[in-house]
Protein backbone atom coordinates (compact mmCIF):
# COMPACT_ATOMS: atom_id res chain seq x y z
CA UNK A 1 0.00 0.00 0.00
CA UNK A 2 1.20 3.58 -0.87
CA UNK A 3 1.76 5.82 1.76
CA UNK A 4 -0.48 8.59 2.43
CA UNK A 5 0.40 12.22 3.13
CA UNK A 6 -1.52 14.02 6.05
CA UNK A 7 -0.14 17.97 6.15
CA UNK A 8 0.54 18.58 10.22
CA UNK A 9 -2.03 21.48 9.51
CA UNK A 10 -4.92 18.82 9.06
CA UNK A 11 -4.08 17.61 12.62
CA UNK A 12 -3.93 21.17 13.93
CA UNK A 13 -7.44 22.05 12.31
CA UNK A 14 -9.00 18.92 13.78
CA UNK A 15 -7.79 19.17 17.40
CA UNK A 16 -9.06 22.94 17.75
CA UNK A 17 -12.58 22.32 16.46
CA UNK A 18 -12.50 18.91 18.50
CA UNK A 19 -11.80 21.52 21.30
CA UNK A 20 -14.23 24.15 20.67
CA UNK A 21 -16.67 21.55 20.11
CA UNK A 22 -16.41 19.05 23.09
CA UNK A 23 -16.63 22.30 25.33
CA UNK A 24 -19.88 23.66 23.56
CA UNK A 25 -21.70 20.85 22.92
CA UNK A 26 -22.63 17.24 24.99
CA UNK A 27 -22.41 14.17 22.51
CA UNK A 28 -25.69 12.55 21.75
CA UNK A 29 -24.82 9.50 24.20
CA UNK A 30 -24.43 12.04 27.06
CA UNK A 31 -27.59 13.70 26.84
CA UNK A 32 -29.50 10.28 25.64
CA UNK A 33 -27.54 9.15 29.23
CA UNK A 34 -29.12 12.47 30.92
CA UNK A 35 -32.81 11.06 29.67
CA UNK A 36 -32.52 7.50 31.16
CA UNK A 37 -31.70 8.73 34.60
CA UNK A 38 -34.19 11.26 34.87
CA UNK A 39 -36.81 8.70 33.75
CA UNK A 40 -34.76 6.39 36.86
CA UNK A 41 -34.33 8.82 39.50
CA UNK A 42 -36.57 8.57 42.36
CA UNK A 43 -35.34 11.89 44.87
CA UNK A 44 -37.34 15.02 43.56
CA UNK A 45 -33.89 17.12 44.31
CA UNK A 46 -32.29 14.58 42.22
CA UNK A 47 -34.53 15.27 39.31
CA UNK A 48 -34.51 18.88 39.47
CA UNK A 49 -30.51 18.47 39.23
CA UNK A 50 -30.91 16.33 36.05
CA UNK A 51 -33.08 18.31 34.40
CA UNK A 52 -30.95 21.86 35.09
CA UNK A 53 -27.59 19.67 33.54
CA UNK A 54 -30.08 19.12 30.82
CA UNK A 55 -31.00 22.75 30.23
CA UNK A 56 -27.57 23.53 30.72
CA UNK A 57 -26.70 21.53 27.73
CA UNK A 58 -28.87 23.40 25.59
CA UNK A 59 -27.64 26.29 26.63
CA UNK A 60 -23.91 25.98 26.06
CA UNK A 61 -25.16 24.16 22.28
CA UNK A 62 -27.25 27.48 21.52
CA UNK A 63 -25.18 29.84 22.78
CA UNK A 64 -21.72 28.69 21.81
CA UNK A 65 -20.53 28.59 25.89
CA UNK A 66 -18.65 26.42 27.70
CA UNK A 67 -20.91 23.69 29.37
CA UNK A 68 -18.62 24.19 32.19
CA UNK A 69 -16.29 26.48 33.94
CA UNK A 70 -13.67 24.16 34.05
CA UNK A 71 -13.00 23.97 30.61
CA UNK A 72 -10.33 20.62 31.17
CA UNK A 73 -7.03 19.26 31.02
CA UNK A 74 -7.02 18.53 27.38
CA UNK A 75 -6.34 14.53 26.63
CA UNK A 76 -5.86 13.40 23.65
CA UNK A 77 -6.43 9.60 22.35
CA UNK A 78 -4.51 9.36 18.54
CA UNK A 79 -4.20 6.45 16.24
CA UNK A 80 -1.85 6.94 13.47
CA UNK A 81 -2.13 4.52 10.67
CA UNK A 82 0.91 2.99 9.71
CA UNK A 83 0.85 3.97 6.46
CA UNK A 84 0.27 7.32 7.14
CA UNK A 85 3.10 9.64 6.86
CA UNK A 86 3.15 13.09 8.62
CA UNK A 87 4.66 16.35 6.72
CA UNK A 88 5.31 19.83 8.29
CA UNK A 89 5.57 19.98 11.85
CA UNK A 90 6.15 17.38 15.02
CA UNK A 91 3.02 15.32 15.82
CA UNK A 92 2.80 16.98 19.40
CA UNK A 93 3.74 20.36 18.20
CA UNK A 94 0.98 19.83 15.55
CA UNK A 95 -1.27 18.66 18.20
CA UNK A 96 -0.86 21.52 21.24
CA UNK A 97 -1.21 24.11 18.58
CA UNK A 98 -4.52 22.71 17.94
CA UNK A 99 -5.09 23.04 21.64
CA UNK A 100 -3.44 26.41 21.66
CA UNK A 101 -6.14 27.55 18.39
CA UNK A 102 -8.84 26.11 19.89
CA UNK A 103 -8.55 27.59 23.99
CA UNK A 104 -8.00 30.90 22.41
CA UNK A 105 -10.59 31.33 20.03
CA UNK A 106 -13.20 29.94 22.11
CA UNK A 107 -11.80 31.82 25.27
CA UNK A 108 -11.78 28.96 26.80
CA UNK A 109 -10.13 28.72 30.67
CA UNK A 110 -6.81 28.02 30.23
CA UNK A 111 -5.60 25.78 33.10
CA UNK A 112 -2.62 24.21 33.08
CA UNK A 113 0.56 25.35 34.83
CA UNK A 114 3.99 24.63 33.33
CA UNK A 115 5.62 23.50 36.47
CA UNK A 116 3.58 20.97 39.17
CA UNK A 117 6.07 22.32 42.32
CA UNK A 118 7.06 25.37 42.59
CA UNK A 119 5.79 28.50 40.66
CA UNK A 120 2.54 26.83 39.46
CA UNK A 121 2.50 29.46 36.33
CA UNK A 122 -0.28 29.02 33.82
CA UNK A 123 0.72 28.48 30.37
CA UNK A 124 -2.14 30.87 29.17
CA UNK A 125 -3.15 28.68 26.19
CA UNK A 126 -4.32 24.72 28.01
CA UNK A 127 -0.80 23.72 26.39
CA UNK A 128 0.79 20.96 26.54
CA UNK A 129 -2.08 18.77 25.88
CA UNK A 130 -1.64 15.05 27.56
CA UNK A 131 -1.26 12.46 24.59
CA UNK A 132 -1.84 8.87 23.98
CA UNK A 133 -0.84 7.74 20.93
CA UNK A 134 -0.74 4.08 18.99
CA UNK A 135 0.16 2.73 15.66
CA UNK A 136 -2.60 0.92 14.04
CA UNK A 137 -3.10 -0.74 10.48
CA UNK A 138 -4.14 1.58 7.81
CA UNK A 139 -4.19 4.88 6.41
CA UNK A 140 -6.11 7.21 8.50
CA UNK A 141 -5.56 9.32 11.90
CA UNK A 142 -8.42 8.76 14.25
CA UNK A 143 -8.21 11.56 17.14
CA UNK A 144 -10.22 11.49 20.30
CA UNK A 145 -9.98 14.47 22.99
CA UNK A 146 -11.82 14.64 25.96
CA UNK A 147 -11.85 17.74 27.94
CA UNK A 148 -11.89 16.36 31.74
CA UNK A 149 -12.28 18.55 34.79
CA UNK A 150 -9.60 18.84 37.12
CA UNK A 151 -12.84 18.17 40.11
CA UNK A 152 -12.61 14.53 38.73
CA UNK A 153 -9.43 13.94 37.92
CA UNK A 154 -8.70 14.68 41.22
CA UNK A 155 -10.63 11.92 42.88
CA UNK A 156 -9.19 9.03 40.63
CA UNK A 157 -7.48 6.10 42.22
CA UNK A 158 -4.78 3.59 41.80
CA UNK A 159 -4.05 0.33 43.89
CA UNK A 160 -1.60 -2.50 43.18
CA UNK A 161 -3.85 -5.52 44.62
CA UNK A 162 -2.80 -8.56 45.17
CA UNK A 163 -3.93 -11.54 42.68
CA UNK A 164 -5.66 -13.10 45.58
CA UNK A 165 -8.02 -9.81 46.08
CA UNK A 166 -9.25 -10.62 42.57
CA UNK A 167 -12.76 -9.57 41.34
CA UNK A 168 -14.58 -8.68 44.86
CA UNK A 169 -11.07 -6.79 45.48
CA UNK A 170 -11.33 -5.02 42.31
CA UNK A 171 -15.01 -4.06 43.63
CA UNK A 172 -14.29 -3.02 46.48
CA UNK A 173 -11.28 -0.56 45.49
CA UNK A 174 -14.04 0.88 42.78
CA UNK A 175 -17.28 1.32 45.10
CA UNK A 176 -14.95 3.28 47.64
CA UNK A 177 -13.60 5.12 45.03
CA UNK A 178 -16.54 6.49 44.05
CA UNK A 179 -18.09 6.65 47.54
CA UNK A 180 -15.14 8.84 48.66
CA UNK A 181 -15.48 11.07 45.65
CA UNK A 182 -19.09 12.01 46.85
CA UNK A 183 -19.64 15.21 45.62
CA UNK A 184 -16.12 16.33 44.44
CA UNK A 185 -15.95 14.79 41.46
CA UNK A 186 -19.87 16.34 40.25
CA UNK A 187 -22.12 13.33 40.24
CA UNK A 188 -23.68 11.69 38.58
CA UNK A 189 -20.57 10.58 35.76
CA UNK A 190 -19.19 8.16 34.26
CA UNK A 191 -16.55 5.84 35.81
CA UNK A 192 -13.72 4.42 33.81
CA UNK A 193 -12.14 1.30 35.49
CA UNK A 194 -8.72 -0.13 34.20
CA UNK A 195 -7.71 -3.30 35.62
CA UNK A 196 -4.37 -5.09 34.81
CA UNK A 197 -2.00 -4.25 32.60
CA UNK A 198 1.41 -3.08 34.46
CA UNK A 199 1.31 0.00 37.02
CA UNK A 200 1.31 3.08 34.18
CA UNK A 201 -1.18 1.44 31.62
CA UNK A 202 -3.79 0.24 34.18
CA UNK A 203 -4.18 4.29 34.51
CA UNK A 204 -4.36 4.47 30.34
CA UNK A 205 -6.93 1.83 30.38
CA UNK A 206 -9.58 3.71 32.85
CA UNK A 207 -8.81 6.83 31.10
CA UNK A 208 -9.26 5.64 27.55
CA UNK A 209 -12.98 3.22 29.35
CA UNK A 210 -13.83 6.81 29.44
CA UNK A 211 -14.22 7.25 25.97
CA UNK A 212 -16.42 4.43 24.96
CA UNK A 213 -19.85 5.79 24.51
CA UNK A 214 -22.03 6.12 27.44
CA UNK A 215 -23.25 2.76 28.49
CA UNK A 216 -21.94 0.65 25.67
CA UNK A 217 -20.87 -2.37 26.97
CA UNK A 218 -17.94 -4.23 26.48
CA UNK A 219 -17.39 -7.07 23.92
CA UNK A 220 -16.73 -9.51 26.63
CA UNK A 221 -20.06 -10.94 28.11
CA UNK A 222 -18.17 -11.46 31.23
CA UNK A 223 -17.18 -8.03 31.74
CA UNK A 224 -19.92 -6.54 30.10
CA UNK A 225 -21.96 -8.01 33.62
CA UNK A 226 -19.41 -6.82 35.73
CA UNK A 227 -19.91 -3.64 34.36
CA UNK A 228 -23.57 -3.68 34.95
CA UNK A 229 -22.91 -4.88 38.58
CA UNK A 230 -20.56 -2.19 39.51
CA UNK A 231 -23.42 0.47 37.95
CA UNK A 232 -25.74 -0.83 40.29
CA UNK A 233 -23.67 -1.09 43.23
CA UNK A 234 -22.42 2.56 42.55
CA UNK A 235 -26.14 3.76 42.13
CA UNK A 236 -27.22 2.04 45.64
CA UNK A 237 -24.44 4.26 47.29
CA UNK A 238 -27.59 6.56 47.48
CA UNK A 239 -24.87 9.93 47.03
CA UNK A 240 -26.97 11.04 43.51
CA UNK A 241 -27.09 13.75 41.51
CA UNK A 242 -24.52 16.32 42.65
CA UNK A 243 -24.58 14.46 46.06
CA UNK A 244 -27.83 15.42 47.25
CA UNK A 245 -29.20 12.17 47.88
CA UNK A 246 -31.03 10.12 45.15
CA UNK A 247 -30.71 6.72 42.86
CA UNK A 248 -28.63 8.23 40.02
CA UNK A 249 -24.98 8.49 41.21
CA UNK A 250 -22.90 7.03 38.00
CA UNK A 251 -24.38 7.29 34.30
CA UNK A 252 -22.11 3.95 33.25
CA UNK A 253 -19.43 2.03 34.38
CA UNK A 254 -16.82 0.96 31.64
CA UNK A 255 -14.36 -1.33 32.19
CA UNK A 256 -10.95 -2.31 30.56
CA UNK A 257 -8.84 -5.27 31.44
CA UNK A 258 -5.69 -6.58 29.83
CA UNK A 259 -2.91 -8.88 29.99
CA UNK A 260 -0.37 -8.53 33.76
CA UNK A 261 2.23 -10.26 35.83
CA UNK A 262 1.45 -13.10 37.25
CA UNK A 263 2.12 -11.49 40.87
CA UNK A 264 -0.14 -8.54 40.27
CA UNK A 265 -3.41 -7.10 39.47
CA UNK A 266 -3.21 -3.45 39.05
CA UNK A 267 -6.73 -1.27 39.47
CA UNK A 268 -7.41 2.30 38.37
CA UNK A 269 -10.62 4.09 38.83
CA UNK A 270 -10.80 7.52 36.29
CA UNK A 271 -13.64 9.80 37.32
CA UNK A 272 -15.61 11.78 34.62
CA UNK A 273 -18.17 14.29 35.96
CA UNK A 274 -21.43 15.10 34.38
CA UNK A 275 -19.31 17.67 31.94
CA UNK A 276 -18.47 14.18 30.25
CA UNK A 277 -16.82 16.47 26.80
CA UNK A 278 -15.44 14.58 24.39
CA UNK A 279 -15.37 14.21 20.23
CA UNK A 280 -13.91 12.22 18.20
CA UNK A 281 -12.55 12.96 13.92
CA UNK A 282 -10.96 11.10 11.29
CA UNK A 283 -8.41 11.91 9.24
Amino acid sequence: MAVREVHASAITDAVKKLCLEANWNLEADMLRAFDRALATERSPAGRQVLQILQQNAEMARSRRIPYCQDTGYTVVFIDVGQDVHITGADLSDAIDEGVRQGYREGFLRTSIVADPIFERRNTLDNTPAFVHTRIVPGDQIRIQVDAKGGGSENKGRHAMLKPSDGIEGVREFVLRTVAEAGPDACPPGIIGVGVGGNFEYAAILAKRALMRKVGQPHPDPRVAAFEAELFEQCNALGIGPQSLGGTQTVLAVHVETMATHIASLPVAVNIECHAHRTGTRVI
